[in-house]
């Protein structure tokens, strides 16, 4: 029976190799590797490893290797059908029924795969050649040395309309299969097909496997519309689920039991060239879960290298975000920002390798990036401040779904805490024991999961911000989201396609609640893996992933029809208008926020007449959005 090649690799991605051998094995950790006594020859020492990583096993006294399905048959004597049966199951997933049609499409696979190999091949010649002289100019001002640019198959497309068309077809491929493949534009709207890649510096993008599935394209042009370009979405080449340079840096992330994680191919090739080898990157978009998924099958705790600015950071806490509801023991994120306004591509060539090993040697866990977020999130001086900042962590700590991860962390962000208030970290509790901050009268222990306080003993307040603080279109109205940030969300849920122009920018707003983000995240995640998503499928995937309730909220804050823009009949170009103009006030709201925060801070530590200016000139910007909002909601 034959069984699609991407249907076995699934099975592969969710049943890890120690995970199907501890049934027969037992397994112990030695080094990066586990080991244990052969279940194919008796034997007092062990010397039989399993990989996870890389996903076989290995027996030295026998000389037996191989991956999940290997171990079936050779230890249950089950065929090769029957082991992917039941490891199919296991996995919690359906067996494909193999049709005509499938074979036809696994048939139009491998087609495809040979389309782009031959692509990648056109290239690298062309760069080599005489037409390849300004894409070799730009590479070699990057500091790229000829060892680099063709270890990374590095390439050049010639500005022709037709140039890698014309090969293609030279070489016995279809006008079809250049085009599913994303080689060529063309579609009914288009009378003459013509070459997707047009005088640009090529950088193949490969699968797991090392295998070229797309390209990436960096415009020679000054005045090329799109500085990057990738392929679309194809058979082979979903961007949501694919890192650059993952099949590379595979094993070298494993002996080192680290991988990187930066922004671009620059800065992925610039970092191999230096010798860090085991470097990754998404491809222009905000991590995804799958991303992140194929992330901890590299190594078990990868070290994000984002620029110390405040985009930067921003993009850590989404990444922070992201992996909080999937961390285990073992398994978790590290966080190494880099000098203001430079990247990893910059850091080498000009200071040194030497000078991101330092980057990386003060990464920080995810814990105290998650806590740097919170705690700089707002001015904690008040006991209603401080019970708000304590709901915020315990609704975070929910999200742990591994109760001993959970456990770890409100330890660690309790004991923060207690230094923060000034109750001193680590000494005798009630019970006698070291180690657990005692809580003065007033505090909520229960945040943290500490035992519910006694009858009669105080406890916390709920928080309850300032009448004018309540007014203000910063935090929203009470029972829910503010209205701006349910308009930006009711207009992508009605209009998914804005996400091709701005998923970026979408990518970055910044939420009053959790539960939005999450709504975003999902909605960007959606469309990554279907970029022909329209508002009815889209509602249908979200209430799928339960996230109906959040849908509603957004839905309930909208009690008007002021902003046509948002609703599903309005044209394109009214969406597109009204969407900029509500986003353009959001990140200017946000940025009064921050501004507010400094200021304020400021006024604290100096006490200074322009400090206090300061505050009243941005209160006095942040009213004249509320009025914004106001006339918004008549």
């Amino acid at each position: 029976m034959r069984f699609p090649p991407a249907f076995l690799d699934e099975i592969r991605d969710r049943l890890t190799v120690s995970q199907v051998v501890a049934r027969k094995v037992a397994l112990k950790r030695k080094g990066r590797e586990l080991a244990g006594l052969s279940p194919f020859k008796a034997e007092k020492t062990p010397s039989f490893y399993v990989n996870d990583q890389k996903g076989f096993y290995h027996c030295f006294s026998s000389g037996e290797h191989g991956d999940i399905f290997d171990f079936l048959m050779k230890t249950e004597g089950l065929s090769f059908p029957e082991a992917v049966e039941r490891l199919a199951a296991e996995a919690g997933l359906p067996m494909p029924r193999i049709s005509a049609e499938e074979g036809r499409q696994e048939d139009q696979r491998t087609r495809l795969l040979a389309a782009v190999e031959a692509s990648a091949a056109y290239f690298e010649a062309q760069l080599r050649g005489p037409g390849g002289a300004e894409a070799r100019r730009y590479l070699e001002k990057r500091g790229l040395d000829r060892g680099t640019i063709a270890r990374f198959r590095l390439g050049y497309a010639p500005p022709g309309r037709s140039a890698l068309k014309d090969h293609l077809a030279g070489l016995g491929f279809s006008a079809e299969e250049m085009a599913l493949s994303g080689m060529i534009v063309a579609g009914a709207d288009i009378p003459v097909s013509y070459d997707r890649f047009r005088h640009r510096v090529i950088f193949p993008i490969a699968d797991l496997k090392d295998r070229t599935v797309a390209f990436g394209g960096r415009a020679l042009d000054p005045d090329a519309s799109a500085k990057y370009l990738n392929s679309p979405e194809t058979p082979l080449f979903h961007k949501g689920g694919i890192l650059f340079n993952a099949g590379k840096a595979r094993a070298a992330a494993h002996d080192r039991a680290q991988v990187l994680v930066v922004e671009g191919y620059m800065d992925v090739i610039a970092l191999a060239q230096a010798g860090f080898e085991n470097a990754v990157a998404p491809l222009g978009t905000a991590l995804t879960e799958d991303q992140l998924r194929l992330l901890w099958r590299l190594a078990p705790e990868p070290a994000m290298c984002f620029d110390g600015d405040a985009a930067g950071r921003r993009a850590a806490y989404r990444a922070v975000d992201l992996a909080l509801d999937r961390l285990q023991p073992g398994r978790s994120l590290a966080f190494a920002f880099l000098p203001d306004g430079c990247d990893p591509d910059d850091l080498v060539r000009q200071q040194g390798a030497e000078a991101m090993r330092r980057v990386l040697e003060k990464a920080q866990p995810l814990v105290e990036v998650l806590w740097e977020r919170e705690w700089s999130s707002g001015l904690w001086s008040t006991p209603e401040r401080k019970a708000l900042l304590e709901k915020r962590i315990a609704a975070l700590l929910a999200r742990i779904g591994d109760m001993t991860v959970r456990q770890h962390y409100a330890r660690a962000l309790r004991d923060k805490l207690a230094e923060a208030w000034g109750w001193g970290a680590g000494p005798r509790s009630e019970t006698g024991k070291r180690g657990r901050a005692v809580a003065p009268p007033g505090a909520s222990p229960r945040a943290f999961g500490q035992p519910r306080p006694l009858a009669g003993r105080p406890v916390a307040l709920k928080p309850r911000p300032s009448a004018s603080l309540r007014k203000s279109s910063l935090v929203g109205p009470a029972q829910g989201p503010p209205y701006r940030e349910a308009l930006l969300l009711r207009t992508l849920i009605n209009h998914p396609w804005l996400l091709d122009e701005h998923a970026e920018k979408i990518a970055l707003i910044g939420f009053s609640l959790a539960s939005l983000g999450r709504l975003r995240d999902a909605i960007l995640s959606l469309k990554s893996h279907d970029i022909s998503l329209d508002s009815s499928s889209l509602r249908s995937q979200l209430e799928a992933h339960s996230l109906q309730q959040v849908v509603d909220l957004v839905e309930r804050a909208i009690t008007h029809r002021s902003d046509r823009f948002a609703e599903a009949e309005a044209d394109s170009a009214e969406v597109e208008s009204g969407f900029r103009h509500a986003l353009a006030l959001h990140e200017r709201q946000n940025g009064l926020k921050t501004a507010l925060q400094a200021a304020e801070r400021a006024f604290l530590d100096e006490g200074s007449e322009e400090s206090l200016a300061r505050i009243c000139e941005v209160q006095r910007l942040i009213a004249s959005l509320d009025v914004v909002d106001t006339a918004l909601e008549i």
